[in-house]
């Protein structure tokens, strides 16, 4: 495990990861019911010696450029030792279900504000984790899959550019859907269940704890 005891694990992100957590930021018992708080459980029972605090501010319908417009506050000002990153989802879905909205994000400029904040951020941090967007859709030729994996290859550039731990949450879902249907995970391909949330957890987990 990289993080080691005294330090802080911030997530910001979307609705996947806000899961109604406290304002203005979750903790504790604030954490939300998602991925965020089912890994802060497993740090307490697989690492009881080491008291490391989880924050959450991920945001409902959050796109880059929304943590663009937040991130002095939600993640410069709270100083964390680690910072977890998964946005894009809603870049993706927004072109899809609000195709009409002028401020669409493209991937070159998600590409290029994904950048700007990590720029501003990786050197204040002990550690850097991204995570991919992801679409519970096992056919890889469905036109929101191709472009969700798009903005993944993206993160995972990034992640090899700011020397960050790269979560890929969407292959973690693929085993998954090779032996179950995207309905046993989530009504919209989008926000899973108590399920869903447990393979991001044991995703993320698995790749901050590999060496």
């Amino acid at each position: 495990m990289r993080i080691v005891n005294g330090e802080s694990l911030l997530f910001v992100g979307d609705s996947i990861t806000d899961c109604g957590r406290d304002r203005p930021i979750g903790a504790g018992a604030g954490l939300g019911d998602g991925y965020v708080s089912l890994i802060d459980s497993f740090l307490a029972a697989d690492y009881p010696e080491r008291a490391i605090r989880v924050l959450n501010t991920g945001v409902n319908g959050n796109r880059v450029i929304d943590l663009d417009a937040r991130w002095q506050a939600d993640v410069l000002e709270l100083a964390p030792d680690w910072l977890a990153v998964m946005i894009g989802i809603n870049d993706v879905w927004w072109q899809f279900d609000n195709q009409r909205d002028p401020n669409q994000v493209t991937i070159a400029r998600y590409e290029t504000i994904y950048r700007k904040l990590l720029e501003q951020t990786r050197h204040k941090l002990k550690g850097l984790v991204l995570t991919t967007p992801y679409i519970i859709e096992p056919n890889l030729s469905d036109p929101m899959r191709e472009r969700m994996d798009a903005y993944g290859r993206v993160v995972e550039r990034l992640a090899h550019e700011f020397d960050a731990v790269f979560v890929n949450v969407q292959a973690a879902f693929d085993l998954y859907l090779a032996h179950r249907p995207a309905q046993s995970l989530s009504d919209d391909r989008v926000h899973p269940n108590k399920t869903g949330h447990m393979i991001i957890a044991k995703c993320f987990l698995a790749s901050v704890e590999s060496d």
